[in-house]
């Protein structure tokens, strides 16, 4: 099947996050290909109905997604590019709805917990929902009195809902970053980030001596997170990420290092880095006050 070049399959509904990300990181010149779990993502981009998949693997708050990690293992798909969205969570409700109207929030659980404060400030009854994007879909469809629902701008959009009240998440360095999976390798391109995942010799300070390969040559890792392996129980496998491309030579070298040290070792892909925010708004500016 021939791949469509201007698709990026992503998790949930319309107007979910992830379609958000592929927003800020593709502009419009990419359409988008919603997906019912991770998997679909992966499988719409082998079987070449779309040319990316946009896969959310961590959140600043939350930690890791460990599914997408397993998937990443599991499928030879490799990483084009990583995305890094500040997710602002809005209170949403079918127009002509008041803030004094409103007696109980849908959203996703997640969404839920990371807006707790404002819920419980208010008395709000939190209803648990699938999907953010899918709560405000079902809540345009079939309007409920007193009822709003926790998600992105975007959705609101989409469904024609208004906001009620922006940015009500607690805590508002809130990112998720998200990984563009694709076929093949990217264009090599600076400043770069690789991520790998390897599995470890059962024998004492084989963890120490595949890190070293990348100490000893000035590399700096920016992640390290052990899973289980899935086909071996009570071991382990390694999640990592480091700075710089895998053809630059210190980073070459330190990958037949680790290949010579390392049970096994997979290569994720090498891509550009998406730049780490530093300037974000404080919660006094960017909240709203209610």
């Amino acid at each position: 099947m021939s791949t469509s070049p201007a698709i990026v399959a992503f998790q949930g509904e319309h107007g979910a996050f992830s379609e958000e990300a592929i927003h800020q990181h593709f502009g419009s010149e990419f359409d988008t290909l919603p997906c019912h779990a991770f998997a679909d993502i992966f499988a719409a981009v082998e079987a070449g109905r779309a040319m990316y998949g946009a896969v959310p693997v961590e959140n600043s708050i939350a930690g890791s997604i460990n599914k997408a990690y397993d998937l990443l293992l599991e499928h030879d798909l490799r990483i084009w590019g990583e995305i890094l969205l500040r997710v602002r969570h809005n209170l949403l409700a079918a127009p002509g709805t008041s803030l004094e109207d409103i007696t109980a929030v849908r959203s996703h659980p997640q969404a839920l917990a990371q807006c707790e404060h404002t819920l419980n400030r208010h008395g709000w009854q939190a209803i648990p929902w699938y999907d953010t994007a899918g709560s405000a879909k079902e809540l345009a469809a079939q309007p409920a009195t007193g009822v709003a629902v926790i998600a992105s701008r975007l959705a609101a959009q989409k469904y024609k809902l208004d906001i009620l009240a922006p940015g009500i998440e607690d805590l508002d360095f809130n990112y998720t970053r998200f990984f563009v999976i694709g076929q093949g390798d990217p264009p090599h391109a600076q400043p770069a980030k690789t991520s790998l995942i390897f599995a470890l010799p059962h024998s004492p300070g084989s963890l120490v001596a595949c890190l070293d390969a990348f100490a000893s040559r000035g590399i700096n890792l920016t992640k390290l997170e052990s899973r289980p392996r899935r086909n071996r129980p009570w071991h382990y496998v390694f999640y990592l990420d480091f700075e710089g491309h895998w053809q630059d030579a210190p980073c070459r070298e330190a990958l037949v290092d680790l290949l010579s040290r390392a049970a096994f070792v997979k290569l994720l892909g090498s891509y550009p880095a998406a730049p780490i925010p530093t300037d974000h708004e404080t919660a006094q500016a960017e909240l709203l006050q209610i």
